[in-house]
């Protein structure tokens, strides 16, 4: 049984990741083979943007030595996992996506030597602009933010989508990348 593809969705914050991998699994919702995985983070649920799973502080240092998460890192004050199922699906022949970091992206390739980084760039302007206008953050923070979205550049080894314009544009584009997998479903169907 062959092995699924991890798609690693990374990109700066505000450019647009999580409603790019929400128009991605509404679209794909009704093709077999692709899972969407959800980060665990020491975040309230309620906080707005991803859909996520909330743990606290007590519950991710227990998860973590309990080797419950397949990779997990620490930033902007926040504790994220992706749970060690995406290794069970990945297994079975699922091709996932997942919200990653950029920073972890070197760790995320070691366990994972065939994922597959999907960035999500879009221009400075743009993404203060987003920014501003989910008022998360005072402008010293967006001003961080700017500065460390500017830090990392797409790898050779991955896939470019420019999220400037509007969400279909650039979902499309997403949708394109992972489609053509929808059909190599490996395991049975339900009835």
């Amino acid at each position: 049984m062959a092995e699924g593809k991890l798609f690693y969705v990374i990109g700066p914050s505000g450019s647009g990741k999580d409603s790019l991998m929400s128009y991605a699994r509404k679209r794909l919702a009704s093709k077999s083979g692709i899972v969407f995985a959800h980060r665990y983070i020491t975040r309230p649920a309620n906080a707005g943007g991803e859909n996520h799973i909330a743990l606290s502080e007590d519950e991710f240092t227990a998860r973590v030595h309990s080797s419950l998460f397949a990779m997990y890192w620490e930033s902007h004050g926040c504790r994220y996992g992706i749970g060690s199922e995406v290794n069970i699906w990945l297994a079975k022949g699922y091709h996932v996506v997942m919200n990653g970091s950029r920073e972890h992206l070197h760790e995320a390739q070691k366990s994972h030597p065939k994922l597959i980084p999907v960035w999500i760039e879009v221009a400075p302007e743009v993404l203060a602009k987003r920014l501003r206008a989910r008022g998360r953050e005072n402008e010293t923070e967006i001003s961080e933010r700017l500065k460390r979205a500017s830090v990392y550049q797409a790898t050779p080894d991955g896939i470019v989508i420019r999220n400037d314009g509007e969400l279909q544009e650039a979902g499309d584009k997403l949708v394109q990348v992972i489609a053509p997998l929808t059909t190599s479903r490996v395991g049975e169907k339900c009835n």
